[in-house]
């Protein structure tokens, strides 16, 4: 592992705080909640260290002032970069969010190629380039987060930056076929090969990053060994791997005994005790397979009857982008279909689906995960889904039973122990959900404690040592 001396230097999209006016013509930083934050800021304290990134807002005239004070609070400090709307459209919105995430998720049909994005892309990655070499010392590590950011390497090393550089995609990387439909694939690949060290989810986004590389650099010479991958160009050596990222295990198990987390409990199981609960949560996006997956509930309805009156589904959708075209209307899509569903098969005292569409406090969460029987966890492609893991982290009576798509970056480690199925697949989904709900008591909590023990073992603090190992 690298020295303890040496600093850490983050740089992601968002830092760990937001930016809101306080109605008084001042500021408030509100902390992020999230895996990335609770695991990397006690190590930054630690060692001291720098969180380069946007703090999401246009308006704020003293935004370093601000971080710089909210910097005493987070024990490390923080380093804004300054993103226009204009910048917010073309990079964000425009190339991060219209072309890559949608490309790098095998949804090829949805990117929208609009060659003015890529000048602001590149703009941009320039700017966090910049800030981060403003605040860079001569050990220090910088790691470099996700697909918003890809060219910030090779920006630092064109500021003559030496230091080591460290990436990790917390998306998949597609195969060659789809990789090679984007306009800019040399640009994006030379620019991760800028790297020492270049992380993904799984040894299948390795694979295919890997194979992208020998279809467009074959100068690059591909070693193999049983730890990581060593690329070796004419003048150096790069580091690819898989380091699955995980959640802080212990601190879910934690706050899932916690007190107001119980009483939260109280309130779901007083309207769900006569029924199985089966949850499913995610962020409003294409990617997740909401539709899919409330269609698969309906054949699993209409097939095995005896679900009805005895399964109660719970999707929460937590909003997002709903200023966007494609994004209000999916949430259109999926309230038509929770309404049919209901409408079909709702009886006196059952309704099959209940649907939030909201954030909900960390809290209230865990009291789901922990009043669920099953979860319902099928993204049609994800980096790695960590719903899923926190759900296992969250049945501390290992009496629960996991559902999970195969091409969720989670099946990996989950096999042993979830039902894992195709979401394209409408007929297998419902046999799974059937299968759940019938599932013996043993069997479950056999299943759950081998799922258990792989998050409690992969979490994110291993993930943290194993990646920073790497790059040593």
């Amino acid at each position: 592992m690298t020295s303890q001396r040496k600093r850490l230097v983050v740089v992601s999209n968002r830092l760990p705080i937001s930016l809101d006016a306080d109605g008084k013509g001042g500021w408030l930083a509100t902390p992020s909640i999230g895996g990335l934050v609770t695991a990397l800021a006690p190590i930054l304290r630690a060692r001291g260290g720098v969180w380069v990134g946007w703090a999401g807002s246009h308006e704020c005239s003293d935004v370093q002032n601000v971080l710089d004070r909210e910097s005493r609070n987070t024990g490390f400090s923080l380093a804004s970069v300054e993103l226009s709307p204009t910048d917010v459209q073309g990079y964000y919105l425009g190339f991060s969010n219209e072309v890559l995430w949608p490309l790098f998720h095998d949804f090829t049909w949805l990117c929208n190629f609009d060659p003015a994005y890529w000048p602001v892309y590149q703009a941009v990655n320039e700017r966090f380039a910049a800030r981060t070499a403003d605040v860079l010392q001569s050990d220090d590590f910088a790691w470099i987060h996700d697909y918003h950011l890809i060219l910030t390497g090779a920006g630092l090393r064109r500021l003559g930056v030496r230091q080591s550089l460290g990436y990790f995609l917390h998306i998949p990387f597609p195969n060659p076929d789809v990789f090679l439909k984007l306009p800019w694939r040399s640009d994006v690949l030379d620019a991760l090969l800028e790297y020492d060290v270049v992380g993904f989810q799984t040894h299948r986004d390795l694979r295919n990053f890997l194979s992208s590389v020998g279809e467009l650099r074959p100068d690059v010479r591909i070693e193999l060994n049983d730890h990581w991958t060593h690329l070796q160009l004419e003048s150096r050596a790069i580091r690819a791997g898989a380091f699955p990222i995980g959640i802080d295990y212990d601190g879910f198990t934690r706050r899932a005994r916690s007190e107001p987390v119980r009483q939260h409990m109280h309130a779901v199981r007083a309207q769900f005790r006569t029924h199985q609960l089966m949850i499913g949560v995610d962020r409003l996006d294409y990617t997740k397979g909401i539709p899919r997956r409330l269609e698969a509930l309906r054949e699993a309805l209409l097939t095995y009857p005896e679900l009805q009156r005895h399964l109660t589904y719970l999707q929460v959708v937590v909003p997002s982008r709903i200023d966007v075209t494609r994004y209000a209307q999916l949430k259109q899509e999926i309230e038509r279909l929770v309404g049919e569903i209901n409408g079909q098969f709702t009886q006196p005292g059952w309704i099959p689906i209940y649907y939030m569409y909201r954030p909900l406090s960390r809290d209230e969460l865990l009291a789901y995960y922990r009043c669920s029987d099953i979860a319902l966890v099928t993204p049609m492609k994800d980096g790695m889904n960590l719903v899923a893991k926190e759900f296992c982290a969250c049945t501390l009576d290992n009496d629960g039973v996991l559902i999970l798509s195969e091409f969720a970056g989670s099946a990996v480690e989950l096999a042993s122990g979830a039902l894992i199925v195709n979401p394209f697949d409408r007929k297998g989904t419902a046999r799974a959900i059937h299968a759940a709900f019938t599932m013996g008591q043993e069997e479950r909590q056999q299943r759950m404690q081998r799922m258990r023990q792989a998050v409690r073992f992969n979490d994110v603090y291993r993930w943290i040592n194993a990646f920073v190992e790497a790059a040593s």
